[in-house]
């Protein structure tokens, strides 16, 4: 996942959020987010846009998607990558973004993602320094929960993307690596993005993992995948590998899931093939449930 340049000056970034502060106190809402919507991650389309990221965004329209999340395209500044999704009709609801900027240049790179147009902003990883242990993962913990929480003052959702290894455990602790953190992070800071084919790799349910987070998984990351015996996983388009998405989708109305989020990492043939089969999927499956 890509880090942005974020090209914004100081000032540019306090006249943001100073804007951004003006309209709540004037009693300015942002309009109610739409419920169960489905949104294209576009870290599954990076490897076309690095060549033609105008003609990549579009063909992700026509294909049907109106929402994306920001991630794995060119490095821009956010008014070109605002111009650019404008341009092909597209809206941002989401971002990964690494997380050792916001600790030391927090409103520019608030005010970056505000530009952009996104509500959410999601870690992709854990930050580095922080895995080797149960110590360092609870100091990773006490720094997301506090990037998310000032994230919240700005007006911006955090939340945690996983991949397998959070669900594995420390030799001191009974609890997986992703239960310690959501244990260890408020709920108003820090939601689960649940990547629910790697999780389902991990050797968890991914509809009852959706329920134990029933009001903390906003957004969800829906991808399929084959275990393969090898050990190594096969990621497919949506409904063409193991996962079971009507269960998937019931958890979610129970849990409160606001966004799906297709993401592929890679496949067979063409990117822009296996987009369009899980847009018609997804938007199939999202409609009869």
């Amino acid at each position: 996942m890509n880090r942005q340049a974020n090209q914004f000056s100081r000032r540019q970034a306090l006249a943001t959020l100073g804007l951004l502060a003006l309209g709540s106190l004037s009693g300015i809402s942002a309009p109610a987010r739409k419920k169960r919507g489905l949104a294209l991650q576009l870290y599954t389309l990076r490897d076309p846009a690095k060549k033609d990221l105008a003609g990549t965004l579009k063909e992700a329209r026509q294909m049907g998607w109106e929402y994306v999340q920001w991630s794995g395209m060119p490095d821009l500044p956010a008014e070109k990558i605002r111009a650019a999704l404008d341009e092909a009709g597209l809206k941002a609801v989401a971002s990964h973004a690494a997380m050792e900027p916001f600790e030391t240049e927090f409103a520019r790179h608030a005010a970056f993602w505000k530009t952009v147009g996104v509500t959410d902003v999601a870690a992709s990883s854990m930050m580095s320094g922080c895995k080797e242990n149960l110590q360092a993962w609870l100091r990773g913990a006490r720094r997301l929960d506090k990037i998310g929480a000032n994230l919240r003052t700005a007006g911006l959702r955090f939340s945690y993307h996983n991949h397998a290894f959070e669900f594995e455990k420390f030799p001191d602790d009974e609890r997986t690596k992703h239960e310690i953190l959501m244990a260890s992070t408020r709920p108003e800071n820090v939601n689960a993005e649940l990547d629910l084919a790697w999780a389902y790799v991990a050797g968890q349910d991914p509809a009852a993992l959706i329920r134990q987070y029933k009001g903390r998984c906003p957004l969800v990351h829906a991808k399929d995948v084959v275990r393969a015996k090898s050990g190594k996983q096969e990621f497919k388009p949506l409904g063409q590998g193991e996962l079971n998405w009507a269960e998937i989708i019931a958890a979610g109305d129970e849990a409160g899931i606001e966004w799906y989020i297709y993401e592929q990492d890679n496949g067979q043939g063409s990117p822009f093939d296996y987009t369009r089969t899980s847009y018609e999927y997804l938007s199939n499956k999202l409609r009869a449930a």
